[in-house]
């Protein structure tokens, strides 16, 4: 098996992924070689929470930009949620802090 971190690589940070945490789905950018059960043992191993469902999408992107995309879904168990909350957050806390030490936004 691959090693989690390499298979997760980002949470995803949009208004639509904070909509659906509210109900358990949290959003991750992945590798582009990985399957569904890869991304399932990864979040349950960095995480140690039960996910219930994965779902993938694969984004071509632009010609100019040509920055392919992978992104999946995972649906946690009612109970293991609190885990990933506190990733998203520092996960958020980490980005606002990189992009005001590069003097953008916060």
């Amino acid at each position: 098996m691959k090693d989690p971190r390499d298979i997760i690589i980002a949470p995803v940070v949009s208004e639509k992924s904070y909509a659906a945490m509210e109900v358990g789905v949290y959003t991750f950018k992945v590798a582009k070689g990985a399957s569904k059960p890869e991304i399932r043992q990864a979040v349950e191993s960095i995480w140690g929470v039960e996910v219930l469902k994965v779902n993938t999408i694969n984004r071509k992107g632009k010609v100019l930009e040509s920055a392919d995309v992978s992104k999946a879904k995972a649906k946690a168990a009612a109970d293991s949620k609190a885990a990933i909350e506190k990733a998203e957050a520092d996960a958020k806390a980490k980005a606002a802090a990189d992009s005001k030490a590069k003097g953008g936004k916060p």
